[in-house]
Formats: C-alpha cells, sequence, structure tokens
C-alpha cells in the first residue's frame, strides 16, 4: 500500500492535472501529461510550474532553471551518459535529470558536511530513518533550539539537523549568523517552511531512485578534473557566486579562473549558471564561450537576471 500511495503522489508531482471520478463502484485518478513550461530568457520560469524534488530550500537554489536543463540535455546530439554537478547544494538538476531519464547515471558533490550527510543518510540505506523522524517531529521553538544547539552524535542526526535547519533559519540559510525564522509565511512563523509529510514524501521518492544517483562528499573541483577527459559526460555547474555567496554559504570561496579553466579542458559539454557581473562575462570571453544573461526571480521574487554559459548554446534559439 505504501509504494501504491508513493507512486500517486509522484505522478501526481509529474502530472499536468489530476481528476478523480467514480466508475463501476471504485473510484478512478485520471493523471493528464505535464504541460511544457512556457518560458524565455527575458520571462522568469513560474516555478510552481516545476516539480519539486530537493528536501531542501536552497538559497540561490536552480528550480527555476530546470526548463533549461531539460532543454540542454534533450538538444544535445545523444543522451548522456553520466550527468556531473560539482557543486551540487540542494542538487535539483540532478533530481530531475535522475527522476526524468536525461542521462543514464548523475553524480554529484557537495562539501559542506551537514548537506552532505542528507544525500548520504538518503542514497545510503537510512531514507526512512529521516523520513520518520521529520514527521515524528514536534516542531516548537523550544525542541527547534535545543535540536539545532545539541552536537550530533551520528551521521543521521547530523543529517536531521541540517534539515531542520534549512528549514526554520530565514531564507534556508544554513550560514553561521542566520536566524530563526519569525513571522514567516501567513504569520505561521517556524512552520511556514515545515511541511513534513510533503518532506518525508520527497525524500522516499528519492530513496527509490538511488541507484541512478552517485553522492560524492568534497570537492567538485577534483569531480571536474577526474572527469575531464570523459567525453560522453554532461557538467551542470552552479558554484557559489561571486556576489552573495559569503553570506549564504559556510563553504563559499571559490577560484573562479581555475574553474573556467577547467572547463576549458573538459571534453564532455557543459552548463554553467552564474551571477550576471562585469567579471564573469569577462572570463566567458576570455575562454571563448558563449554567454547569455536570462531572466529569473529571487526568494524575494525581486526580477533579476543571471548569466547562461557554455560552449555551445545554440539550442536556446
Amino acid at each position: 500500500m505504501v509504494h501504491q500511495l508513493l507512486e500517486i503522489a509522484r505522478r501526481w508531482d509529474d502530472a499536468g492535472s489530476l481528476e478523480v471520478h467514480e466508475e463501476s463502484n471504485r473510484f478512478v485518478l485520471e493523471f493528464s501529461s505535464p504541460r511544457e513550461v512556457r518560458y524565455s530568457h527575458t520571462s522568469p520560469v513560474n516555478v510552481a510550474s516545476v516539480p519539486q524534488r530537493s528536501p531542501f530550500r536552497y538559497p540561490g537554489g536552480k528550480t527555476w532553471l530546470v526548463p533549461y536543463a531539460r532543454e540542454w540535455l534533450r538538444k544535445r546530439p545523444r543522451q548522456p551518459v553520466r550527468l556531473i554537478e560539482p557543486f551540487a547544494g540542494g542538487a535539483i538538476i540532478s533530481l530531475t535529470t535522475a527522476f526524468e531519464a536525461l542521462a543514464k547515471q548523475v553524480i554529484f558533490a557537495e562539501s559542506d558536511e551537514g548537506v552532505a550527510a542528507v544525500w548520504r543518510v538518503i542514497l545510503n540505506g537510512h531514507a526512512d530513518w529521516l523520513a520518520s523522524k521529520i514527521v515524528e517531529f514536534d516542531l516548537t521553538e523550544h525542541n527547534v533550539r535545543d535540536c539545532l544547539s545539541s552536537k550530533a552524535a551520528s551521521l543521521q542526526d547530523l543529517a536531521f539537523q541540517t534539515i531542520l535547519r534549512n528549514r526554520v533559519q530565514r531564507g534556508g540559510i544554513m550560514a553561521p549568523g542566520a536566524g530563526l525564522v519569525k513571522l514567516g509565511e501567513d504569520g505561521r512563523g517556524l512552520k511556514s517552511r515545515w511541511y513534513p509529510e510533503t518532506l518525508a514524501r520527497r525524500i522516499r521518492e528519492i530513496n527509490h531512485i538511488k541507484d541512478k544517483m552517485s553522492f560524492v562528499q568534497g570537492d567538485g573541483m577534483v569531480l571536474i578534473e577526474e572527469h575531464q577527459a570523459d567525453k560522453d559526460a554532461a557538467f551542470y555547474i552552479d558554484p557559489p557566486y561571486t556576489v552573495a555567496a559569503r553570506r549564504l554559504y559556510v563553504y563559499w570561496q571559490l577560484d573562479h579562473e581555475r574553474l573556467f579553466h577547467l572547463m576549458e579542458r573538459c571534453r564532455g559539454d557543459f552548463l554553467m549558471s552564474y551571477d550576471n557581473t562585469a567579471e564573469i562575462a569577462e572570463l566567458a570571453r576570455r575562454h571563448h564561450f558563449e554567454a547569455r544573461p536570462i531572466a529569473m526571480k529571487n526568494t524575494h521574487h525581486a526580477k533579476m537576471t543571471e548569466l547562461l554559459i557554455g560552449k555551445d548554446l545554440s539550442w536556446m534559439d
């Protein structure tokens, strides 16, 4: 029964709509095919039209980029054998690729110990434990402060602490100094981003496709170097940005020049998303990459632009 309910929930997530009607003394669920998401480089993607796969509410998350990533992977001459995401964070592109079979294998990395603990727990046999812990947790301010101030006794405890911190701190920011949500959405306070049943379902669904995914805890640059000669790999690169990274992430420092140099030497294709600054545009120009600004909305719903960078962006035309 549990597996059937999860399958219904998964199909509902993917579907454009769900209708229920009675037929021969039984209820029948009808799922319609998902509509193609409409977007352009001048019009931001409506993230509500994109399946939410990640248990994280991640600052700088890339749910809005999913339609672009789909198109990039689908318009390649042949399906990539591997998608490699070296700076995964909430890993929405890796998750979308695995769920929608846009590549045969997904390899993703993260250096943050807490975020890495979540992925290690989900993909290594403890997804049900984490899902149950989330559902059973009594979310009060006392319990939240007590949990977050305690030293994690195990990898599983660290994973739960990380999910909790991500959901109850302002903007999902997990860097030192981030405070707890106060009013939150509709005055719900700490519970405004705490959806235990939804989070548990997402975690269990990821567990179902874990054989397609490999997680590496560590330096994303090293992962790129290991696969530089792999012509069958496609890289999605979403590094800590040059402007906002310091206040958003624990591990925010990055040698951007070195990253561009590594990508220039990769045999496989790649897609980068970056903050739209003169510095990054100049790096792209010097390394002979194409760069295009695209519209997006930040967590405060302000319209902004980011840069998409690649060897060939003609698939966007």
